[in-house]
């Protein structure tokens, strides 16, 4: 690929993510003016949403409530200070559970590219580990963590939340990355053995270089992952601060005030944003590594 058109390539992804929330913007409007008030429910069961105002409030209404103040108090901070406070909080979590994450992952994935009974060992419960729920296990960590006390240090509650955080990361950062390490041709790691290179020299020059295709999205995967941890393991312990807390706390007042509830879904968008966008950059200095990207 030139260089010109590697320049063309992120404006037009630019351009056409902003399409797409065009897009999603007309239909939600024309879906408000236009669906039913009361929704259609077949058989008991809701088809399509209701288009109240309260159900469906018109982005200017959210915008609109968006710069204003949380309550009516006087010393009441505007209602995107708060959301953008919550946001970074929850976005500091999710890093930290992305870094640990990744940590964890990659060395799985060297563990069972090196063993091969490793890895027949220790896959098949990598799988089975993201078939148990957040909300089951959320209250349980915080209550084992609770009970760690090592000198001076304890256990915050802020930690059960960025450890379930990547409880979710690991896992496709482990898969892809297992991908990308065996993914070199049998003929590549045959001329390594013949140059007598080793294992060390073998992943360094070959293995980690052919896995970065496999591994970034991978990474783009895990920080999503990341985030919704974060965000559901808030609710699940009641962590006051981020982004869960106060989707729980603001979605009460939605009968009275239906932009408001609208305001940290947004923000939570935007810690997804952010998460994507340092992958993004993450893969801009592995660029000359990239030969293609597989999906994980």
């Amino acid at each position: 690929m030139t260089p010109a058109r590697r320049s063309v390539v992120p404006v037009r992804r630019l351009l056409l993510g902003a399409l797409g929330v065009a897009l999603l913007a007309l239909l939600w409007e024309t879906y408000t003016f236009l669906g039913p008030v009361d929704g259609v429910v077949l058989g008991g069961v809701t088809v399509l949403p209701r288009t109240s105002d309260l159900a469906m409030p018109h982005l200017w209404v959210m915008a609109e409530r968006i710069v204003q103040p949380v309550t009516g108090a006087a010393s009441a901070v505007p209602l995107w200070q708060a959301v953008l406070s919550a946001a970074l909080f929850t976005l500091g979590i999710a890093a930290v559970g992305w870094l640990v994450g990744v940590t964890v992952g990659l060395g799985l994935a060297l563990l069972m590219q090196r063993f091969r009974i490793a890895q027949s060992a220790v896959l098949p419960w990598i799988i089975l580990s993201q078939t148990v729920p957040l909300i089951a296990i959320a209250p349980l960590v915080r209550r084992w963590g609770a009970q760690i006390q090592f000198a001076d240090f304890s256990w915050e509650s802020w930690m059960s939340v960025a450890l379930i955080a990547s409880y979710l990361a690991f896992f496709p950062v482990a898969v892809g990355a297992l991908r990308g390490l065996t993914s070199p041709e049998a003929h590549h790691v045959d001329l390594m053995h013949c140059y007598a290179a080793g294992w060390w020299t073998t992943l360094w020059r070959l293995r980690l270089p052919a896995s970065v295709g496999y591994l970034l999205p991978a990474l783009r995967l895990a920080a999503a992952s990341a985030v919704i941890g974060s965000v559901v393991a808030e609710v699940s312990i009641g962590l006051r601060g981020g982004i869960g807390r106060l989707i729980v706390e603001y979605a009460g007042a939605a009968s009275s005030d239906p932009g408001k509830p609208w305001a940290p879904i947004f923000g939570s968008v935007l810690v997804g944003l952010v998460a994507a966008g340092f992958v993004a950059l993450l893969g801009l200095f592995l660029r000359r590594f990239r030969r293609g990207e597989a999906s994980a």
